[in-house]
Protein backbone atom coordinates (compact mmCIF):
# COMPACT_ATOMS: atom_id res chain seq x y z
CA UNK A 1 0.00 0.00 0.00
CA UNK A 2 1.16 3.51 -0.80
CA UNK A 3 -0.03 6.68 0.93
CA UNK A 4 -0.76 9.29 -1.73
CA UNK A 5 -2.13 12.80 -1.86
CA UNK A 6 -3.38 15.52 -4.19
CA UNK A 7 -2.49 19.14 -3.56
CA UNK A 8 -5.50 21.48 -3.50
CA UNK A 9 -4.82 24.61 -5.58
CA UNK A 10 -7.20 27.59 -5.51
CA UNK A 11 -6.99 30.70 -7.66
CA UNK A 12 -9.20 33.62 -8.62
CA UNK A 13 -7.86 35.98 -11.29
CA UNK A 14 -6.83 36.17 -14.94
CA UNK A 15 -5.29 33.33 -16.91
CA UNK A 16 -1.83 34.85 -17.23
CA UNK A 17 -1.52 35.31 -13.47
CA UNK A 18 -2.91 31.83 -12.96
CA UNK A 19 -0.16 30.49 -15.19
CA UNK A 20 2.52 32.40 -13.28
CA UNK A 21 1.17 31.14 -9.95
CA UNK A 22 1.22 27.54 -11.18
CA UNK A 23 4.74 28.04 -12.48
CA UNK A 24 5.92 29.17 -9.05
CA UNK A 25 4.37 26.05 -7.52
CA UNK A 26 5.98 23.82 -10.14
CA UNK A 27 9.42 25.22 -9.32
CA UNK A 28 9.08 23.59 -5.90
CA UNK A 29 7.59 20.35 -7.22
CA UNK A 30 9.12 17.19 -8.74
CA UNK A 31 6.37 17.07 -11.40
CA UNK A 32 8.29 18.58 -14.32
CA UNK A 33 11.60 16.75 -13.67
CA UNK A 34 9.62 13.51 -13.42
CA UNK A 35 7.75 14.19 -16.65
CA UNK A 36 11.00 14.95 -18.48
CA UNK A 37 12.46 11.68 -17.22
CA UNK A 38 9.33 9.71 -18.16
CA UNK A 39 9.10 11.08 -21.69
CA UNK A 40 12.83 10.69 -22.31
CA UNK A 41 13.63 10.09 -25.97
CA UNK A 42 9.90 10.00 -26.79
CA UNK A 43 9.84 13.77 -26.46
CA UNK A 44 11.85 13.97 -29.69
CA UNK A 45 8.75 12.59 -31.47
CA UNK A 46 6.45 15.34 -30.18
CA UNK A 47 5.89 17.46 -33.28
CA UNK A 48 5.13 21.00 -32.13
CA UNK A 49 4.46 23.96 -34.43
CA UNK A 50 4.05 26.99 -32.16
CA UNK A 51 2.54 29.15 -34.90
CA UNK A 52 -0.01 26.49 -35.79
CA UNK A 53 -0.83 25.95 -32.11
CA UNK A 54 -1.24 29.70 -31.59
CA UNK A 55 -3.64 29.94 -34.53
CA UNK A 56 -5.82 27.07 -33.32
CA UNK A 57 -5.83 27.91 -29.61
CA UNK A 58 -6.76 31.52 -30.44
CA UNK A 59 -9.72 30.12 -32.35
CA UNK A 60 -10.98 27.92 -29.52
CA UNK A 61 -9.61 29.34 -26.25
CA UNK A 62 -7.38 32.44 -26.40
CA UNK A 63 -7.19 32.65 -22.61
CA UNK A 64 -5.32 29.34 -22.54
CA UNK A 65 -2.56 31.01 -24.55
CA UNK A 66 -2.30 33.60 -21.76
CA UNK A 67 -2.05 30.83 -19.16
CA UNK A 68 0.72 29.08 -21.08
CA UNK A 69 2.56 32.40 -21.40
CA UNK A 70 2.32 32.84 -17.64
CA UNK A 71 3.75 29.37 -17.10
CA UNK A 72 6.53 30.00 -19.60
CA UNK A 73 7.49 33.32 -18.03
CA UNK A 74 7.50 31.94 -14.51
CA UNK A 75 9.48 28.84 -15.44
CA UNK A 76 11.76 30.69 -17.91
CA UNK A 77 10.82 28.27 -20.69
CA UNK A 78 10.72 28.81 -24.43
CA UNK A 79 7.24 28.88 -25.94
CA UNK A 80 8.16 25.74 -27.88
CA UNK A 81 8.75 23.84 -24.64
CA UNK A 82 5.76 25.45 -22.91
CA UNK A 83 3.39 24.49 -25.72
CA UNK A 84 4.83 20.95 -25.73
CA UNK A 85 4.39 20.56 -21.97
CA UNK A 86 1.16 22.49 -21.37
CA UNK A 87 -0.60 22.97 -24.70
CA UNK A 88 -2.67 19.77 -24.72
CA UNK A 89 -2.07 19.27 -28.43
CA UNK A 90 -0.24 16.46 -30.33
CA UNK A 91 1.34 14.67 -27.34
CA UNK A 92 1.39 10.91 -26.89
CA UNK A 93 -1.12 9.15 -24.63
CA UNK A 94 -0.82 5.80 -22.89
CA UNK A 95 -3.61 3.26 -22.75
CA UNK A 96 -5.80 3.50 -19.64
CA UNK A 97 -9.15 2.34 -18.25
CA UNK A 98 -11.90 4.46 -16.60
CA UNK A 99 -15.61 3.98 -15.85
CA UNK A 100 -18.49 6.46 -15.46
CA UNK A 101 -22.01 6.11 -14.08
CA UNK A 102 -24.67 8.83 -13.92
CA UNK A 103 -28.16 9.42 -12.60
CA UNK A 104 -30.26 12.57 -12.98
CA UNK A 105 -28.67 13.95 -9.80
CA UNK A 106 -24.99 13.00 -9.95
CA UNK A 107 -22.08 11.54 -11.90
CA UNK A 108 -19.61 9.07 -10.34
CA UNK A 109 -16.37 8.53 -12.21
CA UNK A 110 -13.36 6.22 -11.75
CA UNK A 111 -10.14 7.55 -13.23
CA UNK A 112 -7.88 4.58 -14.01
CA UNK A 113 -4.21 4.85 -14.96
CA UNK A 114 -0.69 4.27 -13.58
CA UNK A 115 0.30 6.24 -10.44
CA UNK A 116 3.30 7.69 -12.30
CA UNK A 117 0.85 9.29 -14.75
CA UNK A 118 -0.98 11.16 -11.98
CA UNK A 119 -0.07 14.76 -11.12
CA UNK A 120 -1.79 14.93 -7.74
CA UNK A 121 -3.22 18.40 -8.38
CA UNK A 122 -6.85 19.23 -7.55
CA UNK A 123 -7.65 22.71 -8.86
CA UNK A 124 -10.37 25.29 -8.27
CA UNK A 125 -10.09 28.20 -10.72
CA UNK A 126 -12.35 31.23 -11.12
CA UNK A 127 -11.22 33.28 -14.14
CA UNK A 128 -11.80 37.03 -14.15
CA UNK A 129 -11.05 37.42 -17.86
CA UNK A 130 -13.66 35.07 -19.33
CA UNK A 131 -15.01 31.59 -18.71
CA UNK A 132 -16.77 29.70 -15.92
CA UNK A 133 -15.33 28.75 -12.57
CA UNK A 134 -14.26 25.09 -12.57
CA UNK A 135 -13.20 22.35 -10.18
CA UNK A 136 -11.36 19.09 -10.84
CA UNK A 137 -8.08 17.13 -11.00
CA UNK A 138 -5.48 18.18 -13.57
CA UNK A 139 -3.61 16.40 -16.33
CA UNK A 140 -0.59 18.00 -18.01
CA UNK A 141 -1.12 20.97 -15.66
CA UNK A 142 -3.54 22.93 -17.87
CA UNK A 143 -5.93 20.07 -18.65
CA UNK A 144 -8.53 18.28 -16.52
CA UNK A 145 -9.30 14.57 -16.14
CA UNK A 146 -12.89 15.30 -15.09
CA UNK A 147 -14.74 18.05 -13.26
CA UNK A 148 -17.66 20.43 -13.00
CA UNK A 149 -18.27 24.12 -13.56
CA UNK A 150 -20.29 26.79 -11.78
CA UNK A 151 -23.24 26.23 -14.16
CA UNK A 152 -23.52 22.62 -13.02
CA UNK A 153 -22.10 20.95 -16.13
CA UNK A 154 -20.14 17.82 -15.18
CA UNK A 155 -17.71 16.03 -17.51
CA UNK A 156 -15.59 12.90 -17.53
CA UNK A 157 -13.85 11.14 -20.41
CA UNK A 158 -12.80 7.57 -21.16
CA UNK A 159 -10.02 6.39 -23.48
CA UNK A 160 -11.00 4.34 -26.52
CA UNK A 161 -8.08 4.11 -28.94
CA UNK A 162 -4.99 5.98 -30.16
CA UNK A 163 -4.97 4.10 -33.47
CA UNK A 164 -5.17 6.40 -36.50
CA UNK A 165 -4.55 9.50 -34.44
CA UNK A 166 -4.48 12.88 -36.18
CA UNK A 167 -3.54 16.46 -35.42
CA UNK A 168 -5.78 17.72 -32.63
CA UNK A 169 -6.32 18.40 -28.97
CA UNK A 170 -5.88 15.83 -26.23
CA UNK A 171 -8.71 14.69 -23.97
CA UNK A 172 -7.47 16.66 -20.98
CA UNK A 173 -7.44 20.02 -22.78
CA UNK A 174 -10.78 19.28 -24.43
CA UNK A 175 -12.21 18.46 -20.99
CA UNK A 176 -10.87 21.73 -19.59
CA UNK A 177 -12.37 23.75 -22.44
CA UNK A 178 -15.76 22.05 -22.12
CA UNK A 179 -15.95 22.99 -18.45
CA UNK A 180 -14.69 26.52 -18.90
CA UNK A 181 -16.82 27.41 -21.93
CA UNK A 182 -20.01 25.31 -21.91
CA UNK A 183 -23.03 25.66 -19.60
CA UNK A 184 -25.20 22.78 -20.83
CA UNK A 185 -25.00 19.36 -22.42
CA UNK A 186 -26.19 20.85 -25.72
CA UNK A 187 -23.42 23.45 -25.77
CA UNK A 188 -20.82 20.79 -24.97
CA UNK A 189 -22.02 18.52 -27.80
CA UNK A 190 -21.74 21.39 -30.28
CA UNK A 191 -18.24 22.18 -28.99
CA UNK A 192 -17.11 18.55 -29.31
CA UNK A 193 -18.33 18.49 -32.91
CA UNK A 194 -16.24 21.55 -33.73
CA UNK A 195 -12.88 21.00 -31.99
CA UNK A 196 -10.26 18.71 -33.63
CA UNK A 197 -9.57 15.48 -31.72
CA UNK A 198 -6.14 13.87 -31.46
CA UNK A 199 -7.47 10.41 -30.49
CA UNK A 200 -10.72 8.54 -29.83
CA UNK A 201 -12.43 9.19 -26.49
CA UNK A 202 -15.90 9.24 -25.00
CA UNK A 203 -17.01 12.36 -23.14
CA UNK A 204 -19.78 11.79 -20.60
CA UNK A 205 -21.82 14.91 -19.83
CA UNK A 206 -24.41 15.67 -17.14
CA UNK A 207 -25.97 19.05 -16.48
CA UNK A 208 -28.37 20.62 -14.01
CA UNK A 209 -31.40 19.53 -16.05
CA UNK A 210 -30.52 15.89 -15.35
CA UNK A 211 -29.74 15.05 -18.96
CA UNK A 212 -26.91 12.53 -19.37
CA UNK A 213 -25.18 12.03 -22.71
CA UNK A 214 -22.24 9.94 -23.93
CA UNK A 215 -20.40 11.64 -26.80
CA UNK A 216 -18.25 9.35 -28.93
CA UNK A 217 -15.47 11.42 -30.50
CA UNK A 218 -12.73 10.32 -32.90
CA UNK A 219 -10.49 12.33 -35.25
CA UNK A 220 -12.88 11.39 -38.04
CA UNK A 221 -16.36 11.62 -36.60
CA UNK A 222 -18.39 12.66 -33.52
CA UNK A 223 -21.68 11.04 -32.48
CA UNK A 224 -23.68 10.95 -29.25
CA UNK A 225 -26.24 8.87 -27.43
CA UNK A 226 -28.42 9.32 -24.39
CA UNK A 227 -26.91 7.08 -21.72
CA UNK A 228 -25.70 6.78 -18.15
CA UNK A 229 -22.96 4.10 -18.29
CA UNK A 230 -19.65 4.34 -20.08
CA UNK A 231 -16.40 2.37 -19.97
CA UNK A 232 -13.79 2.05 -22.75
CA UNK A 233 -15.61 1.20 -25.94
CA UNK A 234 -17.88 2.94 -28.45
CA UNK A 235 -21.46 1.79 -29.08
CA UNK A 236 -21.99 3.90 -32.22
CA UNK A 237 -18.54 4.39 -33.78
CA UNK A 238 -17.69 0.72 -33.37
CA UNK A 239 -15.09 0.79 -36.15
CA UNK A 240 -12.90 2.86 -33.80
CA UNK A 241 -12.88 0.29 -30.98
CA UNK A 242 -9.86 -1.71 -29.84
CA UNK A 243 -9.57 -5.33 -30.93
CA UNK A 244 -9.96 -6.53 -27.31
CA UNK A 245 -12.73 -5.07 -25.15
CA UNK A 246 -13.25 -7.80 -22.55
CA UNK A 247 -12.29 -5.70 -19.52
CA UNK A 248 -14.38 -2.74 -20.70
CA UNK A 249 -17.43 -4.95 -21.25
CA UNK A 250 -17.00 -6.60 -17.85
CA UNK A 251 -16.94 -3.25 -16.02
CA UNK A 252 -19.94 -2.06 -18.02
CA UNK A 253 -21.86 -5.21 -17.03
CA UNK A 254 -20.91 -4.79 -13.36
CA UNK A 255 -22.30 -1.25 -13.36
CA UNK A 256 -25.49 -2.36 -15.15
CA UNK A 257 -26.06 -5.09 -12.59
CA UNK A 258 -25.36 -2.79 -9.66
CA UNK A 259 -27.62 0.11 -10.63
CA UNK A 260 -30.78 -0.61 -8.66
CA UNK A 261 -33.87 1.59 -9.22
CA UNK A 262 -33.57 4.99 -7.52
CA UNK A 263 -30.02 4.24 -6.38
CA UNK A 264 -28.81 6.82 -3.88
CA UNK A 265 -25.43 8.50 -3.89
CA UNK A 266 -23.70 6.41 -1.16
CA UNK A 267 -24.68 3.19 -2.92
CA UNK A 268 -23.62 4.53 -6.31
CA UNK A 269 -20.26 5.68 -5.00
CA UNK A 270 -19.69 2.31 -3.35
CA UNK A 271 -20.60 0.55 -6.60
CA UNK A 272 -17.76 2.37 -8.32
CA UNK A 273 -15.23 2.60 -5.48
CA UNK A 274 -15.56 -0.67 -3.54
CA UNK A 275 -12.92 -3.19 -4.55
CA UNK A 276 -15.37 -6.12 -4.58
CA UNK A 277 -18.00 -4.75 -6.99
CA UNK A 278 -16.17 -5.45 -10.25
CA UNK A 279 -15.67 -1.82 -11.37
CA UNK A 280 -12.78 -0.55 -9.22
CA UNK A 281 -9.45 -1.77 -10.58
CA UNK A 282 -6.10 -2.51 -8.92
CA UNK A 283 -4.27 -3.06 -12.23
CA UNK A 284 -1.83 -0.21 -11.64
CA UNK A 285 1.06 -1.95 -13.35
CA UNK A 286 -1.03 -2.25 -16.52
CA UNK A 287 -1.84 1.50 -16.52
CA UNK A 288 -5.43 0.65 -15.58
CA UNK A 289 -5.68 0.98 -11.77
CA UNK A 290 -8.27 3.28 -10.17
CA UNK A 291 -6.45 6.36 -8.89
CA UNK A 292 -9.46 8.41 -7.90
CA UNK A 293 -13.21 8.15 -7.71
CA UNK A 294 -14.96 11.49 -8.09
CA UNK A 295 -18.61 12.49 -7.90
CA UNK A 296 -20.21 15.63 -9.29
CA UNK A 297 -23.62 16.91 -8.20
CA UNK A 298 -24.79 19.63 -10.65
CA UNK A 299 -27.86 20.85 -8.78
CA UNK A 300 -26.15 21.25 -5.42
CA UNK A 301 -22.68 22.10 -6.86
CA UNK A 302 -21.13 19.47 -4.60
CA UNK A 303 -18.04 17.41 -5.45
CA UNK A 304 -16.96 14.14 -3.83
CA UNK A 305 -13.39 12.90 -4.11
CA UNK A 306 -11.50 9.81 -2.93
CA UNK A 307 -7.99 8.58 -3.73
CA UNK A 308 -7.88 4.80 -3.80
CA UNK A 309 -10.64 2.35 -3.01
CA UNK A 310 -13.05 1.21 -0.30
CA UNK A 311 -13.73 4.64 1.16
CA UNK A 312 -16.36 7.34 1.12
CA UNK A 313 -15.41 10.64 -0.45
CA UNK A 314 -14.38 13.95 1.00
CA UNK A 315 -17.24 16.28 0.08
CA UNK A 316 -16.43 19.75 -1.25
CA UNK A 317 -19.04 22.51 -1.43
CA UNK A 318 -18.19 24.14 -4.75
CA UNK A 319 -21.17 26.48 -4.48
CA UNK A 320 -19.67 28.11 -1.38
CA UNK A 321 -16.33 28.41 -3.13
CA UNK A 322 -17.92 30.10 -6.15
CA UNK A 323 -19.57 32.50 -3.69
CA UNK A 324 -16.16 33.50 -2.33
CA UNK A 325 -15.48 31.06 0.53
CA UNK A 326 -12.05 29.46 0.12
CA UNK A 327 -11.41 25.84 1.09
CA UNK A 328 -9.40 25.30 4.25
CA UNK A 329 -8.05 21.92 3.11
CA UNK A 330 -4.67 21.91 1.35
CA UNK A 331 -4.34 18.19 0.57
CA UNK A 332 -6.67 15.30 -0.25
CA UNK A 333 -5.19 12.01 0.98
CA UNK A 334 -5.68 8.33 0.31
CA UNK A 335 -3.97 4.99 -0.28
CA UNK A 336 -3.53 2.78 -3.33
CA UNK A 337 -2.41 -0.85 -3.70
CA UNK A 338 0.86 0.04 -5.39
CA UNK A 339 4.39 0.98 -4.44
CA UNK A 340 4.50 3.66 -7.13
CA UNK A 341 4.04 7.29 -6.06
CA UNK A 342 2.29 10.15 -7.80
CA UNK A 343 4.69 12.44 -9.65
CA UNK A 344 3.96 15.37 -7.29
CA UNK A 345 5.29 13.43 -4.30
CA UNK A 346 8.91 12.48 -4.97
CA UNK A 347 11.55 12.23 -7.67
CA UNK A 348 11.17 9.00 -9.58
CA UNK A 349 14.16 6.64 -9.92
Amino acid sequence: MKKVYSDVIQFRGNHYDFGRMQGELLKKSPILPNRKKQWGKDSLNFIIDVKKYYDIIMQFAPNIWDEINGLADSLEMSMLDAVKDFGGYYLQFRRSGCSIFTTERFMVRNYDNHPHSYEGRFVLFEPTDGGYATIGPTMQITGRTDGMNEKGLAMGYNFINKRQSEDGFLCNMIGRLILQQCATVEEAIDFLKEIPHRMSFTYVLLDRSGRSVVVEASPRRVAYREGNICTNHFDILTEENRYRMDDSKQREKAIEQGQIPNIDFPAAFQLMNASDKGVFSSKYGAWAGTLHTASFHPRELLVGFALGGDKMPAMINFKKWVNGEDLLVTKLRGTIESEAAFVNMELLP
